[in-house]
């Protein structure tokens, strides 16, 4: 399984919009490409100098053919999305993890 990870850091002046834009548009839209199969957001709880509050959200995809499927034909498209609408309010990186295994305590 692999994980696009994408952890934004979002201005304030417009965090209440760009959430409900993530839980109502971008994640849906995500998981409606077809490439990956649930997504984890999650906020994170360290404070940033520069302010604004931060974000990780997971993308689990099953391969990385599935997630190269994803770059090639929606990412350009969903990353304009995300800066037409908050451009200059945000950063954003990106990462992939392999993963090597799940443990659990059950």
């Amino acid at each position: 399984m692999y994980l696009y990870n994408v952890t934004v850091n979002i201005d304030e002046s417009v965090h209440d919009d760009w959430l409900k834009w993530m839980k109502e548009e971008h994640i849906p839209d995500m998981l409606a490409t077809g490439k990956f199969k649930k997504a984890l957001m999650s906020k994170v709880m360290v404070q940033e100098e520069t302010g604004g509050t931060t974000y990780a959200v997971q993308y689990y995809a099953d391969s990385k053919a599935q997630l190269n499927e994803y770059y090639t034909h929606f990412a350009e498209k969903m990353r304009n999305e995300a800066e037409k609408r908050f451009k200059g309010k945000f950063v954003a990186f990106r990462t992939e993890l392999d993963v090597e295994g799940e443990f659990t305590t059950d």
